[in-house]
């Protein structure tokens, strides 16, 4: 089983490489945002509880946030390739909850690929996609927003994935077939 947290900046190019993983190994996906639209959309439990802090304006709480993952996790059943795990962890106690979580399961994250692509192409990247996608978000005053929230919050997650020994960096600069090999070289020697 190969559990995967596929990791980088707003831009970097997560779900477009998450996508191919998929493709090629047969994994399984959560994309937090994904998984928490469907559970609010769904009106479960979980969805409500998520709403309401969504509605507040403030962060869902790791517990919260965990929990939702743990059911969608299990939903996969026992026999399954591997998950990515795309936009979670985010901070350092949501990466020991999701090994404790994992844990619990007799299962681990097997490698952290981090996609690393220098700032000003992040910006390109992502004003491209906001213009092609409609996305707003994807502005420059709120990229640069993201940006900085993930410079000071998400990235002392690198560190913690060293220190665990499972963290690959991958240079996300370049042609997209050569990035993914280098992805697949991580995946294949797990």
């Amino acid at each position: 089983m190969k559990n995967i947290v596929i990791f980088g900046a707003p831009g970097s190019g997560k779900g477009t490489q998450s996508d191919k993983l998929i493709e090629k190994y047969g994994l399984k996906h959560i994309s937090t945002g994904d998984v928490l639209r469907n559970e609010i959309k769904n009106g479960t439990e979980l969805g409500k509880t998520a709403k309401g802090f969504i509605d507040e304006g403030k962060l869902i709480p790791d517990e919260l946030m965990v929990n939702i993952l743990a059911s969608v996790y299990d939903s996969f059943g026992k026999e399954h390739a591997g998950v990515i795990f795309d936009g979670f962890p985010r901070t350092i106690p949501q990466a020991e909850a999701l090994k404790k979580m994992l844990a619990e399961r007799g299962h681990k994250v097997a490698a952290m690929i981090e996609l690393d692509v220098p700032e000003e192409e992040l910006m390109k990247r992502l004003i491209l996609r906001g213009k092609q996608s409609g996305r707003s978000d994807d502005n420059e005053e709120t990229i640069k927003k993201r940006l900085n929230v993930y410079h000071t919050q998400t990235a002392p997650l690198i560190e913690w994935y060293e220190k665990e020994g499972i963290r690959h960096h991958i240079n996300g600069l370049g042609e997209l077939d050569r990035i993914f090999a280098d992805i697949c070289k991580v995946v294949d020697s797990l």
